[in-house]
């Protein structure tokens, strides 16, 4: 039992605290699984070992220490309980890093066989590391991609066009979700994904895909602004849906009591206080407690189906 203990704990360090993850050649059975108990992520002896070199990459200063290691007496079991600390330097799956310092705690059992470890549940993945960097994941967010969507739909062709059709039936109000970078310059995009949560606490809700040139710099923020567009600004939507370097440069605009940029001539503008990031694949849904609110006697503008109308009359713009 001592020798199993012995091997596994050199091996661990090896691979979490160096990134030598070959050493796990010499532990891990050729049908090696392993299960997370909370995502139900299942990988391979590969995937194991690429999501090491991920985190490592992303936590250089990583350091991993075994709180106990326990193995029964006929050595087809083992318990690992375990604690990491690491800086968040660099970022991981599409997520900025904060450089924040962080510690993790989990378990790992083993299923041995033949010496070697065959599966392996754990109560920890790289969900629950962003988690305690504090960014919690739907469990959407790491599901495998599937072969079709299930929707009812009398065309008899599941999948992203129906889903598309959908969306297009739906009408919406238009906003630009604000913020500033590390520099202080603003920053912003146009969306229509804005829900009011709730008004007791005041919370509100914007979703922003990951490759937007403005989501790093919203993420890292501690408050954002959203405006909501008038019958007057057709002209500043189109700026804020371009890919410029520079979207305010043409535009008045001010900051709130905290920093974000509100753009002038809007029908409202509010800025919030960023409470919550949860990662939804290709997007990040934030929930916002509001903190400042402005708003002026002006009509909102109107989006459907590709197409921009006058909130008051609803006249095509």
């Amino acid at each position: 039992m001592q020798q199993i203990k012995e091997s596994i704990t050199a091996i661990w360090e090896s691979a979490w605290d160096r990134g030598e993850v070959e050493a796990f050649d010499g532990i891990l059975h050729p049908e090696y699984r392993r299960i997370s108990t909370q995502s139900k992520h299942v990988v391979d002896a590969e995937a194991l070992k690429q999501d090491i070199l991920d985190v490592r990459a992303a936590f250089p200063d990583l350091v991993t220490t075994i709180d106990s290691l326990v193995v029964d007496a006929d050595g087809k079991s083992a318990a690992i309980f375990w604690h990491t600390n690491g800086t968040f330097a660099n970022d991981l799956q599409g997520v900025p890093a904060t450089g924040n310092k962080v510690e993790t705690r989990g378990s790992n059992l083993l299923t041995l066989q033949d010496g070697l470890v065959i599966s392996e549940q754990v109560t920890w993945d790289q969900t629950e590391l962003l988690a305690d960097v504090g960014v919690p994941s739907l469990r959407s967010a790491f599901e495998a991609p599937s072969d079709g969507v299930v929707v009812d739909d009398l065309s008899g062709i599941p999948g992203r066009e129906e889903l598309k059709g959908f969306n297009r039936q739906f009408v919406t109000g238009v906003t630009v979700v604000t913020t500033v970078d590390d520099q202080g310059k603003p920053r912003g995009l146009a969306a229509n994904s804005y829900v009011s949560v709730s008004l007791e606490p005041p919370l509100v809700l914007v979703c922003v895909q990951k490759t937007t040139s403005t989501y790093s710099s919203l993420f890292k923020s501690t408050h954002l602004g959203i405006n909501i567009m008038s019958n007057e600004q057709r002209d500043t939507v189109g700026i804020f849906a371009s890919k410029g370097d520079d979207k305010f440069a043409t535009l008045d605009w001010h900051t709130g009591p905290n920093g974000s940029p509100l753009i002038d001539g809007s029908a409202a503008s509010i800025e919030a206080e960023i409470k919550e990031r949860f990662q939804a694949k290709t997007h990040t849904v934030f929930i916002a407690k509001v903190k400042h609110s402005e708003v002026a006697q002006l009509e909102p503008m109107v989006y459907k189906a590709g197409r921009f109308f006058d909130g008051a009359k609803l006249n095509e713009l």
